[in-house]
């Protein structure tokens, strides 16, 4: 089953109750919320008082990307906010086991992140217990970046592994998710879809919600 995880970054947070509402209406069926802290990536975000105020304007799963140092620190203060997903990525975890189970101690759904960077090989031991696997297309930090295209074969790569050992963790794309990437996203693999500027840019986010769900499906029924 395809997602599109519309991304709250590229939203304008004068309208965000309405921004997302609007998202939803278009076949949006998580929220994505991307938290940085100016030090794993070069911008900061947000922190668990906006997750808290989106809990009051949607019932969809809040999916909450730590994109921050230190994450055991603040994953209890996340999950009592109301995020339903949260993801930890692997270049910060020194024990990534712990970190996983600590997220799932709270009810979460437990994701683990690697940036373009990073190969699939650091997942291996873990793969069998996260719920979801978010693979950075672009270098985290900013919205509106440039596909990286050499991502894609680690999408196809998590599909085959999950094949061959029996796995259920879904695989989630973040990063120049557009109308003219979409389609090669869906073909490698990927399932859940994060998109930010190709939602909230420019146009109405219920619109392109829709247009991109429809690249998406499609795309899909074609790999059948």
């Amino acid at each position: 089953m395809i997602e599109l995880a519309p991304s709250i970054l590229s939203a304008d947070f004068a309208r965000l109750g309405e921004q997302v509402r609007a998202a939803c209406e278009g076949g949006g069926s998580v929220i994505h919320v991307d938290i940085m802290d100016g030090h794993f990536v070069p911008n900061l975000t947000i922190g668990p008082p906006v997750v808290k105020s989106l809990r009051k304007v949607t019932e969809l799963p809040l999916d909450c990307h730590l994109m921050i140092e230190n994450p055991d620190e603040f994953i209890p203060a996340f999950a009592e906010a109301g995020a339903d997903w949260i993801s930890v990525h692997q270049e910060v975890c020194r024990h990534l086991n712990r970190t996983i189970y600590l997220i799932k101690s709270y009810d979460c759904l437990a994701g683990v992140v690697i940036n373009p960077a990073t190969p699939i090989e650091t997942l291996t031991e873990v793969l069998d217990i996260v719920d979801y696997v978010l693979v950075m297309s672009v270098n985290p930090g900013f919205g509106g970046q440039k596909f990286i295209p050499s991502t894609l074969h680690k999408m196809r790569r998590l599909a085959e592994i999950r094949n061959q050992r029996r796995l259920t963790y879904r695989i989630e794309v973040d990063g120049g998710v557009a109308p003219d990437t979409v389609t090669d996203v869906v073909r490698a693999g990927a399932e859940i879809l994060v998109a930010g500027n190709a939602v909230f840019g420019k146009g109405d986010p219920k619109k392109n919600v829709e247009a991109l769900l429809k690249a998406a499906t499609e795309a899909a029924l074609a790999k059948v």
